[in-house]
């Protein structure tokens, strides 16, 4: 782990949920809520409009 990363596991932790949430929030199989978006968009520094888009063709 470098500076400034996070590994899944601790990203769930200050996040508040599980390490297999996050996997299947990253392998799209599960859509977190809007909390859990604003709160890993938070953890992670970013805006959640980077983190959580739609495709063209998903509209």
């Amino acid at each position: 782990m470098g500076i400034g990363k996070l590994t899944k596991g601790e990203l769930a932790k200050k996040v508040g949920v599980t390490r297999q949430t996050m996997n299947l929030i990253e392998a799209q199989k599960y859509n977190p809520t809007i909390k859990v978006c604003l709160l890993i968009a938070s953890a992670l520094n970013t805006s959640i409009e980077k983190l959580f888009w739609m495709e063209d063709d998903e509209r």
